[in-house]
This record gives structure tokens, sequence and C-alpha cells, in this order.
């Protein structure tokens, strides 16, 4: 338990450094996530043996406790918080349920200061503190001055984690994507678990069940815990797609290089800027990933419709049965269709009328764009193949430019 205390705790404070920045430049859901981390951060390491031991032998006896639940305190609220923060203003009567919540929060905000200042007084007035405990709820049943700072503590705790998960359970059946859904069920549960938690300590602080403390304070962490680590999780998963999501932006950008830097180079009338080397297009920080991606497949689709003029209309029916035997037939057909249309404009070879177009593939975005093309990038194709494309389906015509000592480069649109 001890290993798990330390592992959660420093998962916390590193998920609460990584969001700092949100302190000074994020929006209020984003400083409201930081507050909520760092708030279950603290209240973790008020657990952890070591951390615990010290504080309860201060000069403030069983410290640990009142740090443990106003930072607890401090957690949900920031937690409430995002939940206001991400509704918004209700729009109507369907939103009633942003009312209910705003109006919780509202309450729960002006309730805060009240309750924390009260839970001081307890702590520091009648709450028995004679000598530091093992589980500080189990030492207070019996005790009228603990169980009522336990109780503002965990009915505070309880109603605010309650609408918690509440909003968050409707807003995940409602996600408009499958992670933001998985993020917002994780971050439900977390806050269903303490919605039932502080009905069971409150109950045991007033009834004192022969439980020993020790068994108390494996249950009491493991639930922080739990709670922690789902939340944790809840929050990052949007997040963690969003980096995926780059890393497969810049990986494919890499893959797309050589055949939009041929391209480009071929009909320089297309780019809005000449290619540059792998490297140096991989250090580019402008614009984002996902605007180069999208620019460069519409790019290479241009550049695919100007090579239409450097292929026979055999070319295509060609390619597409010499690809057969590859074990990706349709990529290797489009590869060799490419390479060998390349081939003729490099030999300065032109048709005034463009061959047939490559067939249409159900592609719905950039992202599928660009992994179809990287797919055809991939596949090999020897001069022996280009050969014998052009053996079997012909060439187009020499262009008259080329005959006159031309470069066989094209200039401009057609």
């Amino acid at each position: 338990m001890t290993i798990m205390l330390w592992i959660v705790a420093l998962a916390m404070t590193a998920t609460a450094l990584w969001r700092l920045p949100a302190l000074r430049y994020g929006d209020p859901t984003q400083r409201a996530l930081w507050v909520c981390a760092a708030g279950f951060a603290a209240a973790v390491w008020c657990r952890v043996p070591q951390v615990k031991h010290a504080l309860d032998n201060s000069a403030v006896t069983d410290l640990s406790a009142l740090a443990k639940y106003l930072t607890s305190l401090v957690a949900i609220l920031a937690a409430l918080r995002y939940v206001t923060a991400v509704y918004g203003e209700p729009s109507g009567d369907s939103d009633r349920h942003i009312a209910v919540s705003q109006r919780i929060s509202h309450v729960a905000h002006t309730c805060a200061a009240v309750a924390m200042t009260a839970q001081v007084v307890l702590f520091f007035t009648v709450v028995d503190r004679s000598h530091p405990t093992v589980d500080f709820a189990s030492a207070q049943e019996g005790q009228w001055g603990g169980a009522l700072f336990l109780t503002i503590q965990y009915s505070y705790l309880g109603v605010a984690a309650a609408t918690c998960c509440y909003q968050w359970a409707r807003a995940a059946r409602r996600a408009e994507t499958r992670t933001m859904g998985i993020g917002l069920a994780l971050m439900a549960a977390a806050a269903g678990l303490y919605t039932i938690y502080p009905v069971f300590r409150t109950v045991t602080t007033w009834t004192s069940p022969e439980v020993s403390d020790i068994t108390m304070r494996t249950v009491a962490d493991s639930v922080t815990m739990t709670v922690a680590c789902l939340w944790a999780a809840g929050a990052a998963v949007p997040t963690t797609m969003a980096i995926s999501a780059r890393w497969n932006a810049r990986r494919a950008l890499r893959r797309l290089h050589p055949l939009w830097s041929e391209l480009m180079n071929s009909f320089p009338h297309l780019a809005p800027q000449q290619p540059g080397a792998e490297v140096s297009e991989s250090l580019r920080f402008a614009p984002s990933l996902d605007i180069r991606l999208d620019r460069r497949t519409r790019e290479i689709a241009e550049g695919l419709e100007q090579l239409r003029h450097h292929a026979t209309s055999e070319l295509l029916p060609v390619a597409e049965d010499l690809a057969e035997a590859h074990h990706d037939p349709e990529a290797a057909a489009e590869a060799y269709w490419i390479r060998a249309a390349q081939q003729s404009l490099k030999s300065g070879k032109r048709s005034a009328v463009p061959s047939r177009r490559l067939r249409e593939k159900p592609l719905t975005s950039a992202v599928a764009e660009a992994s179809w093309l990287a797919r055809v990038a991939a596949v090999p194709v020897s001069d022996g193949l280009v050969q014998l494309l052009h053996q079997r389906a012909g060439e187009p015509p020499i262009a008259p430019a080329f005959q006159a000592g031309g470069t066989g480069r094209a200039t401009t649109r057609t």
C-alpha cells in the first residue's frame, strides 16, 4: 500500500506540474483542472506514511488529517468549477440540468469558506487530538466534536461529487468523440466513488462499528487512490489522444515527404514555397501539423492531376493488372501509375488531353487521405517495372516545348 501511495502521489504531482502553465495561459476549464489535480496530489501526499508521520508529530497533532480534508474540499470545488465552465450558460428548458449544477456550484462556493472555517475552528477547539492517530476518522468515533467536523467534510464532499458525477455521466453519453466520452466516464466513476464513500464514513463516524483503525485506514487510502487514478486517467485521455494525433500527423508528413517533394519540384507552381530537406521540414513549427498535413495532401492530389497529361489511357489498367500479385494491389497500382507517369514527364512526353482519373476512394478526411497516400508512397517501383509499364501501355508523344530544347518541366496549369 505504501508503494502505491508513493506512485499515485508522484503521478498526481507530475500531472499538476504538467498542467501548471494553465494558470497563466489556460482558459477557466484548464485552470480548474490544474487546481483539481493539485488538490488531489496534496490530499494523497498527506496519506503517504512518511509525510503523515512528519505532519502528525509536528507542533499540530494530526495536522495531516486537517490538510488532507481541506485539500480534498479544494479539489472537489475545482471539479465543480470545471463542470460549470465546460457547460457554460443554459440555453433553454432542455438545459435545466446545467442550471441546477450552476446553482449547486454557486451554493458550494459560497459555503466553502464557511465550511473550511468551521472545520479549522472545530479542529483546534473541540476535536480530541491528544495523540497522533492511525486513522483520524476512526479515532473520532463517539466524539461529538470529531463527528461534527467529519460530517461537515463528508456532506460537502458528497453533494459536490454527486453533482460532478451526474453532469459528467450525462456529458459522456453525449460526447462528440469516443475519447472524450471515455475520459468523462472515468471522471464520472471517480466522482461516483466520492459520492458513496462519504455516506459510508459519515455513518461509521456516528455509529462506531467494530472495525480496526488499520482496516479503516486501508479502506480510506484505497478509495482515495482509486478516485485519484480514475480522475487523472479521465482528464488525461483527451490530451493523450491529442498527443497521439500529433505524432501520427508528424509521421504522415515524414512518409509523404518524398512523393510530395518530387511532385512539387516537377510542378513548382502548385507549391506556395519550394520543398526543403526532410530534416528542415520536420523542424518547422508553423503552420500547425493538421494544416500542413491537409495542405500537403491537397498539393499531392493536384500534382497527380497534372500527371494525367503524362500517362496514356491504358496505363492505369496495365498497372492494375501488374499489381494483382502485390500484397496491397490497390496502392501498388497507383504507385506504378505515378512512377510511370513521372518517368514520361522527365522524358518530356506529354499529351494535351489528360488520361482517365485514378480510382475514386472513400476518403473522408485529410488523415485518411494521408494514410492512403503513405501506402502508395511506400510501394517500391523498379526501373524495369516502369519500362514494362511503358511497353504495354505506351507513352504520350514528346511535348513540342521539349523538342525545342525545353526542360520538360511543367510551369503552367492546364
